[in-house]
């Protein structure tokens, strides 16, 4: 599990890296490596999401990230396996993840 902070979604992580990792460890008990915030949707969405985004359309057959928490289920070749939805936790893809590993 890797996590990508954006703001692009009703401005709701408007702060510094470090700000973002304390509020994502203490709300949510993240214990996954967070990388520095980027774009995810639009021109200046950065070259890892343009390709997931590629690979695999959402639900609605738009390309773009509808909001936070999308998740790319990938396999240990770097192929793109499943797009999941925002309200969906990683719990519920537990099986999906045994079943690549």
């Amino acid at each position: 599990m890797l996590g990508f902070p954006c703001n692009q979604f009703g401005a709701q992580e408007p702060g510094s890296d470090e700000e973002i990792l304390e509020f994502a460890r203490s709300r949510y008990q993240v214990n996954f490596p967070m990388f520095s915030k980027i774009e995810v949707n639009g021109d200046n969405a950065c070259d890892l999401y343009r390709q997931l985004k590629s690979a695999k359309v959402g639900a609605e057959g738009d390309a773009d990230i509808a909001w936070n928490f999308a998740k790319f289920l990938i396999d240990k070749h770097g192929e793109v396996i499943d797009r999941i939805g925002p309200r969906t936790t990683p719990e519920e893809i537990d099986p999906l993840i045994a079943k690549l590993l």
